[in-house]
């Protein structure tokens, strides 16, 4: 028995056979007594009016939200590596340690400088308040008549470098401090934190660039640390496809890890330029995999809705015919019995349903036979059910003999 898979197969199979037997038989029955030409078998389907889609698929791959890598500011030993591959890490957690004993050295060393000129401005601010006592001495001894003018002066001098030593050394301290700030700083490098800007408090290392016990220089890869939801498709699109996007597009996304299963999204940005060499932008999708299950990497087929009509006039894609570098269809009268002939415009493609415009469009149009009929012609339409019945009555007889 046939089965009903193969139905509409074996009925064009049929339908073939017909129109190869129609042929054959007009060209004898024309040679041989000049009759007309008998009705030409055809094959026919409803015209639809309805709403059609133009899909697009585009290949492209998934993509972290946001990446960054981890670097130390100073470098030294890697003591301590406190993350691995696929580990979950909080917003400014310190990822590792390194080998601090030169730092803590050098806080030391600048604590010690700050102490020596925190001494040497006291000793200047002492020396300052026994110059200017001295001074007033000199000032009442003028007074009297007992000092010279040349003594006053030199004690007015005096006053006025040690008023200049005062000044240097409590820059002196400012410097000291400032030193023992930056060395302060530069320990603080030796613990190395994840920061980042965005959302949320949470991140995955993607990538381990460096182990414990190992060397490593400043601003050197140390951990690669990505954001997976929401996760970004990117995938590249032509002159000819570009005019159909727009941002909050809704995307369905479908990948080899999850077959069967569709992610929605939509676009979240559109390139707007086109490169150079390819002639093609860039697109990205934003995704919500708040279960994670989509990783950065994979590959995916990206359906978009380039084009939509409603209302539309929709024929099988079979139907349409090119003559005298016309595009058209064949309409089929009313009564069954004729062909005639209708340019149209064809439009959106949704698989095998076309959109098509012009006039007169109703009624049923011609799929199978067009090659055999032109405006005007007979012809039979071929009824599907006799031809199925026939084809299964024929499988029937070979499979009993």
């Amino acid at each position: 028995m046939l089965k009903s898979s193969n139905s509409t197969t074996v009925s064009r199979c049929f339908t073939g056979f017909l129109l190869l037997f129609g042929m054959v038989a007009c060209s004898e029955g024309e040679q041989s007594s000049g009759r007309q030409r008998p009705p030409a078998p055809v094959e026919v389907a409803p015209i639809e009016t309805g709403t059609i889609r133009g899909q697009r698929t585009f290949s492209g791959a998934l993509e972290a939200s946001e990446a960054f890598t981890v670097s130390p500011k100073v470098g030294g030993r890697i003591d301590e590596l406190r993350f691995d591959l696929g580990d979950i890490v909080p917003r400014n957690a310190v990822v590792a340690r390194l080998d601090d004993a030169e730092f803590q050295q050098e806080v030391a060393r600048a604590e010690a400088e700050l102490m020596v000129a925190r001494a040497n401005f006291a000793e200047s601010e002492s020396s300052l308040t026994l110059t200017r006592r001295s001074i007033r001495r000199s000032e009442t001894l003028r007074e009297r008549g007992v000092a010279s003018e040349a003594e006053l002066d030199t004690a007015r001098s005096e006053l006025l470098a040690q008023e200049a030593r005062v000044e240097v050394f409590r820059a002196e301290i400012a410097r000291a401090e400032a030193a023992l700030e930056a060395a302060r700083i530069q320990l603080s490098y030796t613990n190395v934190q994840a920061r980042w800007r965005g959302p949320g408090d949470e991140r995955r290392i993607a990538r381990r660039c460096a182990d414990e016990g190992q060397n490593i220089n400043a601003n050197a890869d140390l951990l690669e640390i990505v954001e997976i939801d929401p996760m970004v498709a990117v995938f590249f699109v032509t002159e000819r496809d570009y005019p159909g996007l727009r941002l909050d597009q809704p995307v369905d996304l479908r990948t080899d890890a999850f077959p069967g299963r569709t992610f929605t999204g939509n676009i979240a940005r559109i390139a707007p330029v086109f490169d150079t060499n390819t002639r093609q932008a860039r697109v990205e999708v934003r995704i919500e995999n708040s279960d994670r299950a989509l990783k950065p990497g994979m590959f995916v087929r990206a359906d978009v809705e380039v084009a939509r009509a409603d209302d539309a006039t929709i024929v099988p894609y079979a139907a349409m015919e090119r003559r005298s570098d016309e595009t058209g269809i064949f309409i089929v009268s009313e009564d069954g019995s004729r062909a005639h002939w209708r340019p149209v415009q064809p439009g959106i493609r949704e698989g095998n349903r076309l959109q098509v415009t012009g006039k007169n469009l109703h009624g049923r149009v011609i799929i199978l036979g067009q090659q055999l009929v032109e405006d005007g012609s007979e012809i039979s339409v071929a009824d599907r059910g006799e031809s199925l019945r026939a084809a299964g009555s024929g499988d029937g007889e070979a499979d009993a003999r």
